[in-house]
């Protein structure tokens, strides 16, 4: 790592006992196997990360990385979205992703403040140990050690990481249109620029997209859609936002439009025309005569 942590105290070097030696130890109950440590002291720039995080159960190892690289920083040095995905390969969106996990583990806290200038900044916090906060009237002598994680059993068994749940049903529109169905994709596509927390993988949003076509149907707009979609969300960060976003478009289905009868088609409105009889002008399906002068005409005799 890359900071020295003034916090504690140097230590003299010790010598790991014949009894303790992870190498001999290894060897001595005849298992060559596994990993042995070669390590050596530092005595500067080194950060000091806990087996809390560095062996944590339910963080990604791309978090726990991640964490152990915010720890090393100095106070003041930028840890955006952006900063670091310009420093590692992972993209924005995986970062995102662990920032949120060490933010539910309690690893970071985030908050949003006004500057004097009135622009809005976030502002994080790193925490190297969760639930324990400094005290700055204690004096270093009264503050309690922090405890060491309790051992697993070497029989315990490995513990599987949790199955997704499977979505809640949408509703189903009547018709599928390609059209409606590009427009819904776009909508949920777009939820992440209203609120963060809404970014969407490309299967949540082919699950959902069914419920927003059968929005559309009912004579709303997209925005209109949108707005339902993210008004009123709680404040708290969302564990899974797919989930809440098929309740409201269940929950908060609009009813169907009320049935509108065809509208008759315009009467034919025929060019004005001059009469060839009377010079009036008039409207009618005859191109020669006005229907006055149809009427008054006699009809010619037929011959045979």
């Amino acid at each position: 790592m890359d900071t020295q942590n003034t916090s504690v105290r140097p230590h003299a070097q010790s010598r790991n006992s014949g009894k303790n030696h992870p190498y001999r130890q290894a060897h001595a109950k005849g298992h060559p196997g596994g990993v042995t440590h070669d390590n050596t002291r530092h005595t500067t720039r080194f950060t000091v990360i806990g087996n809390h995080l560095a062996q944590h159960p339910d963080l990604s190892l791309l978090a726990i990385g991640l964490a152990c690289h915010i720890q090393s920083l100095p106070t003041g040095a930028p840890i955006g979205i952006k900063t670091l995905a310009a420093r590692f390969p992972e993209g924005p969106t995986r970062i995102a992703a662990a920032l949120r996990e060490l933010e539910t583990h309690g690893y970071l806290r985030r908050t949003r403040e006004r500057t004097p200038t009135g622009r809005i900044v976030t502002r994080t916090v790193s925490c190297n140990q969760p639930g324990r906060h400094h005290d700055h009237d204690r004096g270093a002598s009264e503050a309690e050690p922090p405890k060491p994680p309790a051992r697993r059993a070497a029989t315990a068994p490995q513990r599987k990481p949790p199955r997704r749940a499977a979505l809640p049903a949408v509703p189903k529109p009547s018709y599928t249109s390609p059209g409606l169905l590009r427009t819904a994709t776009d909508v949920l596509a777009g939820l992440r620029r209203k609120d963060p927390r809404l970014l969407l993988s490309a299967t949540d949003a082919e699950h959902l997209a069914p419920g927003v076509v059968a929005w559309l149907e009912r004579d709303l707009t997209p925005t209109a859609v949108r707005h339902a979609l993210t008004n009123d969300l709680p404040p708290e960060p969302l564990r899974r936002p797919a989930a809440l976003l098929a309740h409201r478009l269940t929950a908060q289905l609009p009813p169907l439009p009320p049935f509108r009868a065809p509208e008759p088609p315009p009467p034919v409105r025929h060019p004005l025309r001059n009469c060839e009889t009377c010079d009036h002008g008039y409207r009618g399906a005859d191109p020669h005569h006005c229907r006055d002068c149809l009427e008054r005409r006699e009809p010619v005799p037929t011959t045979t």
